[in-house]
C-alpha cells in the first residue's frame, strides 16, 4: 500500500546564525532560529514521511525541551526519521518540497541539497524534488522576516 503525508515549518531570521537549508550552508547575513540548525527543508520534509507513515511529528521525537539534541543536524532528524520508517518495513519512494523565502537566492543549491538529502533519506536523487519561490513580498516570509517549507512525501508499506 501506499500512503503520502505533508509537513510545514518555518523560522524566523536570527542573527549570528549559519543558515542551513536541505542540509546545505548557505551564505546569508542570517541563519534561522530553532532548538536544532533550524533547517525549515529537512524539518518540513520529516514531518512529511512522519506522516506518512502514521507517525507523530518531529516535535514528539525531537522536542526543543531536550538539551542533548540542541543544534542537531536536521541531517541527522532526517535519518532518525526513516529508521523510524525502517522499523516499521515501510520505504520512502519520493519527496517533493517547496521552500518559500524571499532572499536568499536558492537555485545555486538544490543540487547540493538533493545530494545531501538523498544521502539522508537513503534515497535516489531522482526521487527529491525541491523548488523555491518567494511571497511576493506579503505576510512574514515577505517582509523577509523568516522562511517557510512545505513538503510531501510517498511511501510504500509492507
Amino acid at each position: 500500500m501506499t500512503t503520502s503525508g505533508i509537513g510545514y515549518d518555518v523560522h524566523r531570521f536570527a542573527e549570528n546564525r549559519p543558515l542551513v537549508l536541505g542540509g546545505v550552508e548557505i551564505p546569508h547575513d542570517r541563519g534561522l532560529d530553532g532548538h536544532s540548525d533550524a533547517d525549515v527543508l529537512c524539518h518540513a520534509i520529516a514531518d512529511a514521511i512522519l506522516g506518512a507513515a502514521g507517525e507523530r511529528d518531529i516535535g514528539h521525537f525531537f522536542p526543543n525541551t531536550d538539551e542533548s539534541i540542541r543544534g542537531i543536524s536536521s541531517l541527522e532528524i532526517l535519518r532518525r526519521a526513516r529508521e523510524v520508517l525502517t522499523t516499521r518495513a515501510i520505504r520512502i519512494l519520493n519527496v517533493d518540497a517547496t521552500l518559500i523565502a524571499e532572499e536568499p537566492k536558492i537555485s545555486p543549491h538544490l543540487d547540493a541539497m538533493k545530494t545531501a538529502l538523498a544521502e539522508a533519506l537513503a534515497l535516489p536523487a531522482d526521487r527529491i524534488g525541491i523548488k523555491a519561490t518567494t511571497n511576493e513580498g506579503m505576510g512574514f516570509v515577505g517582509r523577509g522576516e523568516g522562511i517557510a517549507a512545505l513538503a510531501v512525501a510517498s511511501v510504500e508499506r509492507s
